[in-house]
């Protein structure tokens, strides 16, 4: 079984989360691909989200058309700091003998190794990085990419953030081209992003 593995605030979840994994997918055919709301994000403290209820929402709502597809509560049930070195060990529990991919960012790149327990994280998954162009490798990264632990896969820029989509919705701006039409409906519905975060 190989699996991949996309985690992040998704607040809310958006075509740009969903997009280019399905192009990568062309490339590394994935068994399963698994989506993870963190609870909160290290290099995101001082950020007020949405709740961990909504966004998980928002993600089975926006992948509900993909049977191979999932969404994980792991960190939003763990609670505290959302760390990728626990999330990849609960899921090595949950899915024994799978090998398992962490999708990440080309922005990422530069903090990879800022991540908690650095060298456990390439012993417990392999990262793919998702770029729109040729990709420039932090020098400490070449290591990794030289015994294939970090590997780059092109995917379309899909030019939508989730920024812009709680600043449309403040300012009463349509979003129906950057989210789902059920996401759409959720975040109008519950009122989310107008005043603050629900």
């Amino acid at each position: 079984m190989h699996i991949a593995i996309c985690g992040g605030t998704f607040d809310p979840f958006h075509r740009g989360h969903l997009e280019p994994v399905l192009d990568a997918r062309d490339e590394i055919p994935w068994d399963h691909v698994i989506y993870v709301p963190a609870w909160k994000q290290p290099f995101k403290q001082d950020r007020v989200t949405a709740s961990g209820y909504h966004r998980f929402a928002m993600a089975v709502l926006a992948t509900r058309d993909y049977d191979w597809i999932s969404v994980s509560d792991v960190e939003l049930q763990r609670g505290g700091t959302s760390y990728s070195v626990d999330t990849l060990a609960q899921l090595h529990e949950q899915h024994p003998g799978a090998e398992l991919d962490w999708i990440v960012g080309a922005d990422n790149l530069a903090q990879l190794l800022e991540w908690r327990e650095p060298e456990r994280l390439f012993a417990l998954a392999r990262f793919v990085v998702l770029t729109r162009g040729v990709v420039s490798m932090p020098q400490a990264l070449l290591p990794r990419v030289r015994d294939g632990r970090v590997i780059a896969v092109r995917t379309p820029l899909v030019p939508v953030s989730s920024t812009e989509i709680r600043d449309c919705v403040r300012e009463g701006k349509p979003i129906d081209d950057f989210v789902d039409p059920l996401v759409a409906r959720y975040i109008h519905h519950y009122g989310l992003y107008k005043e603050g975060i629900a």
